[in-house]
C-alpha cells in the first residue's frame, strides 16, 4: 500500500472538520451540552482512577503494552501477511482496502452476493470512518446500529461524540424525547432501565431478521488468525452468531503478534475506558460455523483498511499514533474536549487522539485547526495507556502544517496548508531582531515609545485574549535607571 495516499475528498468528515471554529462557537454556547459532558467526564475520570489503585502496577502495565504495540508496529507488514495466511487457513476471507470507497464497495458487494438487505452492526469506529451506514442505505440496504449508544445516535441522525460512549452528549431526558419521537408505541419515560429495555425490544426483532452482521475488531491475532471483539452489551455476540454472514472491518494497526499479547492490552483497555476490571463479553472468532456447531455465520470476512494509516506508519515519530487501543482516556481527561464536546471536531475521532490521527485520514488541509486546539497541558499523554506522546505529536503536526511546500520530502497530504506568507515574514523579522542586540534595543525603544499605536485586534490571538500592552520603558531601561539611582544614593551616603 502507498505510504502517502489518502482520499480526503471521499469522506463526509473532511468538510465538517474545516468548520471546527464555527462548531466550537456553537457548542460553547450550549449550556446543556457542556453540563452533560462535565458530569460524564468527571464520572469516567473517577472510574479510571479507582481502577488503578496501585500506581506502580499501572506504570509497569503501560510500559509493557507500549512495547507490545511498538513491537507489533515494527513488524506490521509481516504480521499482516501472517494474519491473512492464518485467517485464510481457518476459513475466513480477507480483503484489503486502501481507501474508504474500496472498503465500502467490498462490503456492499459481499452483502449483495448473499442477496442481503438487512444488516445489524455492532460498535465499529472504522465503519463510522467509512460512513458505511450512509453508503449502504443509498443502495437500499438497511443497516441498524446494535450498540445502545450507537442506536441512540443513529435515531438522532448524528455521529458518535465519543469513541467508547457514543451518546455521551445526551442526557436521559433527551433520549426519552428522542424515543418518543422516533419509536412507535413508546410511552415517554426518563427511567434509564425502561429506556434501555425499549431499545433492546427494538433490536431483538432486528436480530431475528438480519441477513448480515457487521462488527469492528479490537485485536487481530496474527499467530492464530483470531479476531477479538470487546463489548459489554452482547450486541457483538448477536451480530457474529445470528446472521449467516459476518463481516468484520478494522484498521491495519489492530494486528498483534501473539495471543499472549492480548491479556495485558485488554486489562489496560477496559480499565482505562470504563473503569471495569474486564468487559462483560470477550469474543474470539477464528472460523465460520463448523458442522457440529449450532450457531455462528456460514461465512466470515475481514476487511483490512488503510485510509492514511500507512502514511503515519512511514514516519518513525508519527508511527506512534498507531499505538492507540481506542480507550478514550485522553478524551476523558482533556479540558478542551470536556468543554466543546466531540461533535465540534467534525471528525470520527474527536479529542486528543482525533487531533493526531485525523490529519492522516483527511489530510492536513481539512484538519489544520485541530493540532492547535490544545492547551498542551499534557494530561492526554499522562493518561494514555500505551504512552503515546500526544503533546509531542501535536507539536510535530503544527510544524508540518506550516512547513514551506517543497521543503524536503512530503510527509503527509496537506503539508504546509496552514502556512501564511505574512506570518512567515513576521517570524523572520522577529528572529533577525532577537539575533542582533543593537536592532533589538532600537526596536524595543520604538515599541515602548509608540505603544499607543498597538492595535486592539491581532487576528485570532485577540479572539479569546486581551491584546498585549507594552510598558512605557523596556526592562533594560528600567534596570539601568535603578542602577543609576542606587549609585547616586551610594555616593550621597558616602559623602555623608
Amino acid at each position: 500500500m502507498s505510504a502517502h495516499q489518502v482520499n480526503p475528498g471521499e469522506s463526509k468528515y473532511a468538510e465538517t472538520a474545516r468548520q471546527f471554529r464555527e462548531n466550537v462557537k456553537k457548542d460553547l454556547a450550549n449550556d446543556e451540552l457542556r453540563g452533560n459532558f462535565r458530569g460524564a467526564m468527571n464520572y469516567l475520570m473517577d472510574k479510571r482512577k479507582n481502577a488503578f489503585p496501585d500506581s506502580n502496577e499501572l506504570e509497569t502495565l503501560r510500559e509493557q503494552c507500549k512495547l507490545i504495540k511498538q513491537r507489533c508496529l515494527l513488524k506490521l507488514p509481516h504480521l499482516l501477511e501472517q494474519l491473512e495466511e492464518n485467517l485464510t487457513n481457518n476459513g475466513i476471507n480477507v480483503h484489503w482496502a486502501e481507501t474508504i470507497d474500496e472498503a465500502n464497495g467490498i462490503i456492499a458487494k459481499l452483502i449483495k452476493d448473499k442477496n442481503g438487505s438487512k444488516v445489524v452492526k455492532g460498535k465499529s469506529m472504522v465503519s463510522e470512518e467509512t460512513a458505511l451506514n450512509d453508503y449502504l442505505e443509498a443502495r437500499d440496504i438497511e443497516c441498524l446500529e446494535a450498540d445502545m449508544g450507537e442506536f441512540i445516535v443513529q435515531l438522532a441522525n448524528e455521529h458518535p461524540s465519543h469513541i467508547i460512549v457514543p451518546a455521551i452528549h445526551k442526557n436521559k431526558d433527551q433520549v426519552a424525547d428522542l424515543f418518543a419521537e422516533k419509536i412507535s408505541g413508546f410511552e415517554r419515560t426518563n427511567d434509564v432501565d425502561k429506556l434501555i429495555n425499549e431499545g433492546r425490544r427494538v433490536l431483538r426483532d432486528k436480530f431475528k431478521n438480519a441477513d448480515v452482521g457487521i462488527t469492528g475488531v479490537n485485536f487481530a491475532v496474527a499467530e492464530t488468525g483470531t479476531l477479538c471483539l470487546v463489548e459489554n452489551e452482547g450486541n457483538g455476540q448477536m451480530c457474529t452468531a445470528v446472521p449467516d454472514l459476518h463481516i468484520a472491518i478494522t484498521g491495519i494497526e489492530k494486528v498483534v503478534e501473539f495471543l499472549d499479547d492480548v491479556p495485558p492490552l485488554l486489562s489496560l483497555l477496559t480499565r482505562s475506558a470504563t473503569g471495569q476490571a474486564i468487559s462483560t463479553y470477550f469474543n474470539m472468532i477464528s472460523k465460520p460455523r463448523q458442522s457440529d456447531e449450532k450457531d455462528g455465520p456460514e461465512e466470515v470476512h475481514l476487511v483490512l483498511l488503510d485510509n492514511g494509516r500507512s502514511q503515519a506508519f512511514a514516519d518513525d515519530e508519527l508511527r506512534q499514533t498507531l499505538q492507540c487501543i481506542r480507550c478514550g482516556a485522553c478524551m476523558n481527561h482533556c479540558p478542551v474536549y470536556t468543554r466543546i464536546g466531540g461533535h465540534a471536531y467534525g471528525t470520527v475521532y474527536p479529542g486528543p487522539i482525533g487531533k493526531i490521527i485525523s490529519p492522516h485520514m483527511l489530510g492536513l488541509e481539512a484538519t489544520k485547526d485541530l493540532p492547535t486546539a490544545s492547551s498542551m497541558c499534557g494530561a492526554c499523554g499522562e493518561v494514555c495507556p500505551v504512552k503515546i506522546p500526544i503533546p509531542k505529536l501535536l507539536q510535530r503536526l503544527r510544524q508540518e502544517s506550516v512547513k514551506p511546500k517543497g521543503d524536503g520530502a512530503q510527509v503527509m497530504l496537506g503539508q504546509g496548508s496552514n502556512r501564511s506568507s505574512i506570518e512567515a515574514m513576521v517570524w523572520k523579522g522577529w528572529s533577525l531582531m532577537h539575533r542582533n542586540s543593537t536592532l533589538y534595543r532600537i526596536s524595543m525603544w520604538f515599541g515602548t515609545r509608540f505603544r499607543g499605536l498597538m492595535p486592539s485586534k491581532i487576528g485570532v490571538w485577540t479572539s479569546v485574549r486581551s491584546a498585549p500592552k507594552l510598558a512605557p520603558k523596556t526592562l533594560h531601561e528600567r534596570v539601568n535607571e535603578r542602577n543609576k539611582q542606587m549609585s547616586r544614593q551610594g555616593d550621597k551616603h558616602g559623602r555623608g
